[in-house]
């Protein structure tokens, strides 16, 4: 069977793991967790990074302090998952769901002005499959309307818009390293601060509402709770596992380019044939190269693929049913019709893409698919 998705591992985990216990120091905010958060601000030009226990704990954090308050609007795309919406609904957002393009599941950037009133405190564009959204756009109309730009990087590592890392460009930003990731420690995230209003409170938040970071760099003589918080922090063993695949992070990178180039190539006469389209890189972004997907001409066509696939022991997945549409959220919802939304929650697939992957086979079985 080839999978869809299949974790990497450099060899060096587990080493850096044991050396982590035997140092004694295994909670958060060790030398490894330090070395992580050092590397992601020096290569990437992040003003504050923090590691954290995963993407949705970040993007909790950043609803915390961007001060959402009950009542408050936050626009998200619909098509993303779950997280994005529910860090700020549990804060009492109302969330306020914008559609897609109709060529990329990306946020349509050009239709989110219609959607502020004086309520919005927010925008939160998912950067796609690693794909850059219309930044400039939208960071623009943060400016003229006062509002906070979260990015929700996370797919997004090693991933560029117009020469800036994305997750650099918004007030804060939220990336994930769980096991279907570029790189990974399991579980895990990160949120990068761009705005130095929230680096202090930040930490703060970070270490259970309490200055205890600042106690251990010896700034304050005590520390106690000075605000809200939680246990963002993760362990010093999922620092070390994450230290490992980030000194792999440009080998994965190259590798992965090559899959996705691969597919990219022997696939375009065949998805042509089909009325099949596949994912195109904007001229302002660079591929991360996170996943491949087709977007076929229909829901019924999609699952004949994913059928045909599967009769040959490989695994493509679709993605993202659009939330407006959620059990959970659906009365909530304003009654717009999403409709480039709900195209890609029924005819979006993704293919296989891990390091080790022969693409080659997903190919060969894939351009025998015949309607």
């Amino acid at each position: 069977m080839i999978p869809f998705n299949k974790p990497y591992l450099t060899g060096k985990e587990t080493q850096y793991i044991e050396e982590a216990v035997k140092s004694g120091k295994i909670s958060g905010n060790g030398v490894f967790t330090q070395k992580c958060q050092t590397f992601f601000e020096q290569k990437y030009g992040f003003k504050k990074v923090l590691l954290t226990t995963s993407c949705t704990d970040a993007l909790e954090m950043c609803a915390i302090l961007a001060n959402i308050q009950p009542g408050d609007e936050v626009i998200i795309p619909s098509f993303t998952f779950v997280s994005t919406a529910l860090a700020f609904v549990r804060q009492g957002a109302k969330i306020v769901f914008a559609d897609s393009y109709e060529d990329n599941p990306n946020i349509d950037a050009c239709k989110m002005e219609a959607l502020i009133t004086p309520k919005t405190k927010a925008i939160v564009p998912v950067h796609y499959a690693g794909i850059a959204c219309d930044m400039d756009k939208i960071m623009q109309l943060a400016t003229q309307y006062n509002l906070i730009v979260i990015e929700d990087a996370a797919q997004a590592i090693d991933a560029y818009y117009k020469g800036k890392s994305l997750g650099s460009i918004g007030h804060l930003a939220a990336f994930s390293f769980h096991e279907t990731k570029n790189i990974i420690a399991g579980e895990g995230g990160m949120l990068t601060i761009n705005d130095d209003r929230f680096s202090k409170r930040a930490e703060i938040i970070w270490e259970k509402g309490t200055n205890r970071a600042e106690f251990f760099r010896g700034e304050v003589h005590k520390y106690g709770w000075v605000d809200t918080g939680s246990s963002f922090l993760p362990s010093e063993i999922t620092a070390a596992f994450l230290w490992a695949q980030i000194e792999n992070l440009e080998k994965i990178q190259k590798k992965r380019l090559e899959h996705w180039n691969y597919y990219f190539a022997n696939l375009k006469d065949w998805a042509k044939k089909h009325h099949i389209k596949l994912m195109t890189i904007p001229k302002d972004a660079t591929n991360s190269a996170h996943m491949f997907y087709l977007v076929c001409d229909s829901l019924e066509q999609r699952t004949a693929i994913i059928k045909h696939l599967k009769k040959h022991d490989i695994l493509a997945v679709f993605h993202y049913i659009s939330l407006h549409s959620s059990p959970y959220y659906m009365k909530k919802h304003d009654g717009r019709a999403l409709i480039n939304s709900d195209k890609f929650t029924a005819r979006l697939v993704r293919l296989p893409m891990y390091y080790e992957l022969d693409v080659s086979q997903v190919v060969d079985k894939l351009v025998k698919y015949a309607e």
